[in-house]
C-alpha cells in the first residue's frame, strides 16, 4: 500500500504540509518576507516561554548523565533566542532564488524556452540535539517557499514542541498557511520510520547530525535524501610549503572549533620536510590541546606524547581535540590516502607551488579544496550565501554548503504563438 492511501498522524502531517506547499508557491517574496519578519518578531516576544521549555529537556539531559558538551548545544538562553531571531532577520535579506531564470532562450522555431526556480515542495529535515535548527530550517525552507517537516531528537522534544508552536502561530499571523511548518509527531524512532517512507508525499529529507542516523536516513529512507556533512577532512602540508602558514592553517583546521564537520581530522606531511616541521607541528598542536594519533614518523618525532594511529584512526571524525597524522612520500601519496578515507567533505594544500596545488585540486574528489586556507572556510555564511541547510558531501542536485537556491528545483516555461509540432518524419 503506497503512503499516499494509507493514515497515520506522520502521514497526516506530511498531507497537510503538501496542501501549504502548493499554498505557498504562488506567494510573492513580500509573503514569505513578512512571515519571517513575524518569526523573528514572535521569538524575542516569547523568549520566556522558549527557555521554560528547554530547561526541561536540559534538565532531564543532565539527569541522564549526558555530556556537557551535548547539554550546551541543547541549551536555550534569552541570548541565544534573541541571536536565532537576528539570524531570521538575515534571511529575509537573502535574495530570493524562487521565481530566477537558470537560463533561457528563443528557439529557431520562435518559441520561448525558460529555465525558472522553483521550491523543492515539502521537505524534511531529521536532526539532532539543536533546537536552535529548528528556526533555522523552518526560516530557510519558507523564504525558498517550501513546507516544512521538522522531526527533532526525542532529547530536545520539548524545546521543539514550544518553538514549532511559537513558528506556525507567527506563519498564521502573516496571512500564511499554519501547516507550513509542522512538528513530526511521535518521539519514537517509528515516527522517524514513517517519515523516510512517505514517498510522494515527502519531496526530500535532509538529515542533519552524527555519522549514524545519516547513514541510517540515506540506507533506509524512499524518500530522496540529500546526503549531508561527515567530514573526515584533511590537511596536507607539501614540501614547498610555508612552514608559519603551514602551522597556522594546521592548528585552525584542528582546534579553532573541533566539533563541526569541517574541523581538520588528518594531517599529511610531505617526508622532505618531515624532519624540521614535526617538532613544530606537535607543540603547536599540544598547545591547542590537540592529542596525535600519529604514524611512525610522528612517533618519533613526539615520543610517548604521540597515541600510535591505526587503520580506525584514518577513518574517524573525531570531532573533538584529537587528530591522526601521518608523514607521506609525496602528493600523490597523499592524494591516495584521501581519496580512500576522506568523507568527500573538505580537503586542503598548503604549498608554494602552484604546479602541485593545481595537481592536488584536479585529483582530489571533495565537496571543496582548500589551497593555502584553512578546512574550516567550508560554510554557507563563510562562502558568502548567508546561511545555509547543511554541507551536502553527496554529487546530485546539491553539493557542499546548501544556501536558499539548494533548497529549489527548476522547472522550464515554455512560450509559443499557436506554435504546433509537425508529425515526425519516418526513417529507413
Amino acid at each position: 500500500m503506497s503512503s499516499e492511501s494509507r493514515t497515520s498522524p506522520v502521514l497526516d502531517t506530511a498531507r497537510r504540509a503538501q496542501d501549504a506547499a502548493a499554498a505557498l508557491a504562488p506567494l510573492p517574496r513580500t509573503a514569505r518576507d513578512g512571515a519571517l519578519l513575524a518569526i523573528a518578531d514572535a521569538l524575542v516576544a516569547r523568549t520566556d516561554e522558549i527557555v521554560e521549555a528547554n530547561a526541561e529537556d536540559v534538565a532531564k539531559a543532565r539527569a541522564a548523565g549526558t555530556a556537557e558538551s551535548v547539554v550546551d548545544r541543547l541549551t536555550l538562553t534569552p541570548e541565544r533566542v534573541a541571536a536565532i531571531a537576528e539570524d531570521v532577520r538575515a534571511v529575509v535579506a537573502l535574495p530570493d532564488p524562487v521565481g530566477e531564470v537558470v537560463r533561457g532562450s528563443t528557439l529557431p522555431n520562435g518559441l520561448e524556452l525558460r529555465q525558472v526556480r522553483v521550491p523543492l515542495g515539502v521537505v524534511g529535515i531529521i536532526y539532532e540535539a539543536r533546537p536552535n535548527v529548528t528556526v533555522d530550517a523552518a526560516a530557510l525552507c519558507l523564504k525558498s517557499g517550501n513546507a516544512v517537516l521538522l522531526r527533532g531528537s526525542s532529547s530536545a522534544y520539548v524545546s521543539n514542541t514550544a518553538l514549532v508552536r511559537v513558528l506556525r502561530d507567527a506563519v498564521e499571523s502573516a496571512g500564511l498557511p499554519a501547516d507550513a511548518v509542522q512538528l513530526v509527531p511521535g518521539e519514537s524512532r517509528d515516527s522517524v520510520k514513517e517519515l523516510m517512507r512517505a514517498r510522494g508525499l515527502v519531496d526530500v529529507l535532509i538529515p542533519r547530525g552524527g555519522a549514524s542516523l545519516i547513514r541510517t536516513v540515506v540506507e533506509e529512507s524512499t524518500v530522496p535524501v540529500i546526503e549531508t556533512g561527515v567530514g573526515n577532512c584533511h590537511v596536507y602540508v607539501d614540501e614547498r610549503a610555508d612552514l608559519d602558514m603551514a602551522l597556522d592553517i594546521l592548528v585552525n583546521s584542528k582546534a579553532q572549533r573541533p566539533s563541526v564537520c569541517n574541523a581538520a581530522e588528518t594531517v599529511l606531511v610531505h617526508a622532505g620536510i618531515a624532519d624540521t616541521f614535526l617538532p613544530r607541528a606537535l607543540a603547536a598542536l599540544k598547545e591547542a590541546g590537540v592529542t596525535v594519533h600519529g604514524d611512525a614518523a610522528w612517533q618519533r618525532a613526539g615520543g610517548a606524547e604521540v597515541v600510535p594511529a591505526n587503520e580506525e584512526d584514518w577513518g574517524t571524525e573525531y570531532l573533538s581535540y584529537d587528530i591522526a597524522a601521518a608523514v607521506v612520500p609525496d602528493l600523490d601519496a597523499a592524494v591516495a590516502h584521501i581519496r580512500r578515507w576522506s568523507s568527500g567533505h573538505t580537503e586542503a594544500i598548503v604549498t608554494a607551488d602552484t604546479a602541485a596545488a593545481r595537481r592536488f585540486v584536479s585529483l582530489v574528489d571533495s565537496t571543496a579544496v582548500m589551497v593555502n586556507a584553512s578546512t574550516r572556510f567550508t560554510d554557507g555564511s563563510q562562502f558568502g550565501f548567508g546561511a545555509e541547510i547543511g554541507i551536502s558531501t553527496q554529487k546530485l542536485h546539491a553539493r557542499g554548503p546548501m544556501g536558499l537556491p539548494e533548497l529549489t528545483s527548476t522547472k522550464y516555461v515554455v512560450t509559443g504563438d499557436g506554435h504546433v509540432r509537425d508529425a515526425a518524419r519516418r526513417t529507413g
